[in-house]
């Protein structure tokens, strides 16, 4: 028996042949456990195939799925002044943009572009709650002004999609200015006429709750989505009582008057479409992105042109053959 031939030639192309398995082609969710392939996961917009358990998304994926053909164009945000209060606590305010624009592959937690849905064009723009928990600074703060301004521009509603967990506290008194600044963007939205209509996601909370995420002329939430100023657990511990179940969840509150629809993230994309029209005084999309028919084709016009003639009326549905 050769040792060298029989054993060590094999173990060393079994280790230099080895294929490395990707660590990404499955995701637990978080809700049910349930192991789900990345493809099937992403083609069902990060929606568990499950138990239907809405997981993040980030603004470019949800652009691409909801944009005509996923094209859409981004809009230029002017840059803050960066790190105006020289913040520190357990790392300095730049070293925790950069990790976070490395983790996420953006500039900031939000994202503005415009496109068309269902041949209907608007601007859009989505916060990005795994940049820094989507909170509210100046950039943010700039990004919805850039919308608006985009918007009222272009005559075109906007629609806007909140993650956030409030205000970013590395930016003090600068990020809470951004409330009134926000305000008085939708406000140019109102006075030019145009719809604004904001899609609460999970989370949704803090400053931003109190500002430009609820002043939507349609307020629509995904399913489950935590929508409030203060968060359940605080409170409890406030008020010392126990809240009722789905407390400030987006269900809760549509029952209590506080959003218009709850819509699945699958089915949101129609929503916006038949909203976004019926809000421009549009006729509805015609589905399959075909082109409108031709009113003198229609079998109304038909039969209407049969009458005035004086023919038969002709059959609109041809019977089938008989044998």
């Amino acid at each position: 028996m050769n040792w060298i031939t029989n054993y060590v030639r094999p173990r060393i192309n079994s280790i230099f042949s080895r294929r490395e398995t990707p660590e990404n082609l499955w995701r637990k969710c978080d809700e049910c456990s349930t192991m789900l392939f990345h493809r099937e996961l992403a083609d069902n917009l990060n929606v568990c195939t499950n138990c239907g358990h809405h997981m993040a998304i980030a603004p470019r994926e949800r652009f691409k799925a909801l944009f005509d053909n996923g094209v859409f164009s981004e809009v230029k945000v002017p840059e803050p002044t960066p790190d105006p209060l020289h913040f520190r606590d357990q790392k300095k305010y730049p070293d925790r943009l950069r990790a976070a624009q490395k983790a996420t592959g953006e500039k900031e937690a939000m994202l503005v572009a415009t496109g068309e849905i269902g041949r209907t064009p608007i601007v859009a723009a989505a916060q990005d709650f795994s940049f820094m928990g989507g909170s509210m600074g100046m950039y943010v703060g700039n990004a919805i002004i850039a919308a608006a301004e985009e918007a009222v521009k272009l005559e075109r509603p906007l629609i806007l999609f909140s993650a956030a967990g409030g205000a970013r506290m590395q930016e003090g008194i600068l990020s809470l200015m951004q409330m009134p600044r926000t305000t008085v963007a939708v406000q140019m939205l109102k006075e030019a006429g145009l719809p604004y209509i904001v899609v609460l996601t999970h989370p949704t909370t803090g400053g931003v709750t109190a500002s430009y995420a609820m002043l939507g002329d349609v307020q629509i939430a995904e399913p489950n989505a935590l929508i409030c100023f203060a968060g359940p657990r605080v409170i409890e511990q406030t008020i010392r009582e126990k809240l009722p179940d789905g407390f400030q969840r987006a269900e809760y509150l549509l029952d209590h008057g506080m959003l218009d629809r709850v819509t699945p993230r699958t089915q949101l994309r129609d929503e916006l479409i038949g909203i976004t029209r019926m809000l421009l005084g549009l006729p509805p999309a015609v589905r399959g992105d075909l082109p409108a028919p031709d009113p003198a084709e229609t079998v109304e016009a038909v039969l209407a042109e049969a009458e005035t003639s004086g023919t038969d009326k002709p059959n609109p549905t041809p019977e089938p053959a008989r044998k």
